[in-house]
């Protein structure tokens, strides 16, 4: 039996597609729809891209200059995978981990960035994925707090 969430479109009941691709990103915790047996939610380059990409062209402290970085904005991936917590818990592949709060997917335009300067990142590069907030577009995202929420090489959101 599906239960349906009231306001929700019928299709944002049924599971994600799988992933045809190398997995990048995997969300698991408190979210309403996944694509796996586990009920995690998993998600290739293409399926991320499909969400819709976003540019955000800022300078970052790790950059000599100023960046045009292009991803998924957070707030739609996680209305995508029907998140229902009020923080995040990013890890990286290194198993670096930073807590972000909801909260900031929706003020700012927080994005996954696949891609720097028209490249796609790579494990190299701070990739394959890159959380990039619009660092000069708040002064208060300049900060040591907000850089260290800023995790590259990520591979798995949990909601909490």
């Amino acid at each position: 039996m599906i239960v349906l969430a009231v306001g929700l479109p019928a299709h944002a009941a049924e599971p994600l597609p799988p992933p045809q691709g190398e997995v990048l990103l995997t969300v698991t915790g408190k979210i309403g729809r996944g694509n796996s047996k586990s009920g995690e939610a998993r998600f290739d380059r293409a399926m991320l891209e499909k969400l819709g990409m976003t540019e955000v062209v800022t300078s970052t402290p790790w950059h000599p200059k100023v960046m045009r970085f292009e991803g998924v904005l957070l707030r739609t991936l996680l209305s995508a995978v029907q998140a229902q917590g009020g923080s995040l818990l990013a890890t990286a592949h290194n198993d670096y981990t930073a807590r972000l709060p909801v909260q900031d997917a929706e003020r700012y335009d927080v994005i996954l960035a696949l891609r720097a300067d028209d490249r796609d990142l790579t494990l190299r590069d701070m990739g394959p994925i890159f959380i990039i907030y619009p660092y000069d577009h708040d002064r208060s995202l300049k900060a040591d707090g907000v850089y260290a929420r800023s995790v590259w090489q990520l591979r798995r959101l949990e909601v909490h």
